[in-house]
C-alpha cells in the first residue's frame, strides 16, 4: 500500500534543489479519519506537528495538536493547534492572517508524529519570518 514509488524532490530546509533530483517516497501514511486512532499522544494527551510549505516543501514551524484540534484540522482544512502555553486550542492565521490551508496531514513510522502539507499564507512564525527556523541559520562546516 505504501510502496517506493519516486518523486521529485522539491526542497529540503537550506538545500539547493535540482529538477532532476529524486528520493524515495517516505514510509509514513496518510491521516484521515479512518487512521486517526493510530496517531500515538504522549502523557499530556498531544503529539508533535511538522508543518511544511507544499509548494517550497521548507519546513516552516513545529506545533502541537490534541486530538481535538486533530480532527478539527481534518474537517475543515485549517491548521488547528493546541497552545501548551494558553492551554486552548488555536487556528493558524485567525487573527494575523497568516493562515494555512491544509493539503495532506501525514502520520510518521511510529504513529508519534504529523505532518502537515499546507500552502502558507503570509509568514508562518509569529515573529514575521517566514520560517520559525529562519533565524540565526547556520551551516555545519
Amino acid at each position: 500500500m505504501f510502496g517506493r514509488r519516486r518523486r521529485r524532490l522539491v526542497g529540503v530546509v537550506g538545500a539547493t534543489v535540482r529538477d532532476n533530483d529524486t528520493v524515495p517516497e517516505p514510509m509514513s501514511r496518510r491521516l484521515d479519519s479512518n487512521t486517526l486512532d493510530s496517531v500515538r499522544y504522549d502523557d499530556r494527551g498531544l503529539v508533535p506537528v511538522v508543518v511544511q510549505e507544499a509548494t517550497t516543501r521548507q519546513v516552516l514551524m513545529l506545533a502541537w495538536m490534541d486530538a481535538e484540534a486533530l480532527q478539527c484540522t481534518l474537517k475543515t482544512r485549517r491548521a488547528t493547534y493546541w497552545s501548551r502555553s494558553r492551554q486552548t486550542q488555536w487556528v493558524k492565521g485567525e487573527t494575523s492572517g497568516h493562515a494555512q490551508a491544509v493539503q495532506e496531514l501525514r502520520l510518521d513510522c511510529d504513529g508519534d508524529t504529523v505532518l502537515l502539507v499546507v500552502d502558507q499564507t503570509g509568514p508562518a512564525c509569529h515573529t514575521g519570518a517566514t520560517t520559525c527556523f529562519d533565524e540565526g541559520l547556520n551551516t555545519l562546516s
